[in-house]
C-alpha cells in the first residue's frame, strides 16, 4: 500500500445517494472518537452535504478535516475529501437524478483511490439502482462495478455476519432468467473464489463450503428440475477435484431453517432471495456485503437507501459499523496470511551448511 498512516489502515467512506441515508449513518458510526483509534477515515462527499445533515441530529458531534489532496491525510481525525464544490439541492426521501448523480461521482474517486492504492479500503453507503444508470454508469450495483473497473474475471457478493457467510451465484438478475444463467464453470468459479476468501479474508484453513439447489427440494432427484443433477453436482465434482471441500445441493427451503448453515464456513446461494431472505432474517440487522475477489477491500452494509426514513435521524447505523469493522478485518487478515507466506523461514544456504557440518568434523 502506498499510504499506511500510523500503521492504521486508511479507510474511505462514499456517500451513497446524497438524498438515502448514508450520509447519516457515516455521521454516527464516525461521531464515535474511537474509530481514530482503529483507523484513519476518509469520507468522499462534499462539507455543504455534510452539514445539512448534521444539523438534523444535533446530538451528534463530529469535526473532519477537508483535504483535497489524499497525500493531506490526518491521521487524528474524520477526513472529507471534497469531490465537488457546486452548491447541490439535498431532498432527503426523494429518488432523482441528482441523488443518482452525486453517488456516482464520490463513488468514482473514491474507488480510483482505492485502486490507485491511496486508501487501503472502502465502505460503499447505499445507492439506488435506477437513478445511477448514465452513460458512464451502467451496472446494476456496486459488485459489477468493481469488477469491471479492477479488471477481473470474476468476483462473489458475500454476505457476512458473525454467524454465516451466503455468497450469491447470480446477483441481480431476473428470478425467469436464473436457470439460463447457471452453469457448471460458473459455479466452480464462484466456489473458487469463495474457498480462497474464507483462507485469505476470514484465516479459515480449511473451509467447508455448502451449496443450495435451485429447485424446490433440490429437485427430488430430477422430478422438480434437473439442475441439480445436470449441472450443480457435476460443478460440486469438478471444485473437488480443485481440493475446495464442497457438499450438496441441499433444500434450500430447511437448510437455514435446520441451523446447517452453522455446519459449514461458507454457503453458495443460487440467486439473490434465496440467499438475502434467511441471511437478513437470522443476521439481525448486523449483516455487510463484501466483495470477494478483487485486489482491494471493499464492503458495505447490507441495506438500501430507505429513502422512507431518510433524513429524519432514526436510521440504525449498525451495518454501517459493522460494515467498517469488518473491513479493517479483513485488510488484517490479508496482511497476516500474505505474511506467514512470502516470509517462510530461511534456509540455510548450501555454504553456511557446509562450515557447520565442517566445524562440527572438526569438534568431533
Amino acid at each position: 500500500m502506498s499510504v499506511l498512516t500510523d500503521r492504521k489502515p486508511v479507510i474511505g467512506f462514499t456517500c451513497g445517494d446524497i438524498n438515502g441515508i448514508g450520509i447519516e449513518l457515516i455521521i454516527k458510526v464516525l461521531s464515535d472518537s474511537r474509530i481514530l483509534d482503529i483507523c484513519t477515515p476518509v469520507v468522499f462527499a462534499n462539507n455543504k452535504a455534510i452539514n445539512f445533515y448534521r444539523k438534523s441530529m444535533p446530538e451528534v458531534n463530529i469535526n473532519f478535516a477537508i483535504i483535497k489532496d489524499s497525500s493531506k491525510i490526518n491521521p487524528k481525525q474524520v477526513n472529507l475529501y471534497n469531490c465537488w464544490e457546486e452548491d447541490v439541492a439535498i431532498t432527503p426521501g426523494e429518488m432523482n437524478d441528482i441523488g443518482g448523480a452525486y453517488a456516482i461521482k464520490s463513488l468514482s474517486i473514491a474507488a480510483e483511490a482505492l485502486k490507485a492504492e491511496k486508501i487501503h479500503g472502502l465502505v460503499t453507503a447505499p445507492i439506488h439502482k435506477k437513478n445511477i444508470q448514465s452513460s458512464s454508469f451502467n451496472y446494476t450495483g456496486h459488485t459489477p462495478y468493481f469488477k469491471a473497473l479492477f479488471g477481473v474475471n470474476d468476483v462473489l457478493m458475500l454476505m457476512v455476519a458473525e454467524n454465516m457467510r451466503v455468497g450469491l451465484l447470480t446477483e441481480h438478475v431476473a428470478v425467469k432468467d436464473v436457470a439460463s444463467v447457471i452453469s457448471k464453470d460458473k459455479i466452480v468459479s464462484k466456489l473458487n473464489l469463495m474457498n480462497q476468501s474464507l483462507k485469505r479474508d476470514f484465516g479459515i484453513i480449511k473451509p467447508k463450503i455448502a451449496i443450495l439447489g435451485l429447485n424446490p427440494h433440490a429437485g427430488d432427484e430430477g422430478l422438480i428440475g434437473k439442475e441439480e443433477i445436470e449441472v450443480i453436482k457435476p460443478a460440486v465434482t469438478e471444485a473437488k477435484r480443485k481440493d475446495i471441500l464442497c457438499f450438496g445441493p441441499y433444500s434450500a427451503d430447511a437448510f437455514f431453517a435446520r441451523g446447517q448453515h452453522e455446519k459449514f464456513d461458507g454457503v453458495l446461494a443460487l440467486y439473490h432471495d434465496q440467499g438475502l431472505i434467511p441471511f437478513k432474517s437470522l443476521s439481525m440487522g448486523e449483516g455487510i456485503n463484501f466483495t470477494a475477489g478483487l485486489k482491494a477491500v471493499r464492503t458495505s452494509p447490507d441495506h438500501g437507501t430507505a429513502f422512507d426514513i431518510a433524513g429524519k435521524g432514526i436510521a440504525d447505523e449498525t451495518s454501517t459499523r459493522q460494515a467498517l469493522y469488518s473491513c479493517i478485518d479483513i485488510i488484517n487478515n490479508r496482511t497476516e496470511f500474505d505474511a506467514q507466506r512470502n516470509n517462510p523461514l530461511k534456509k540455510m544456504s548450501s555454504a553456511v551448511v557446509a562450515n557447520a557440518v565442517d566445524e562440527k568434523i572438526t569438534e568431533d
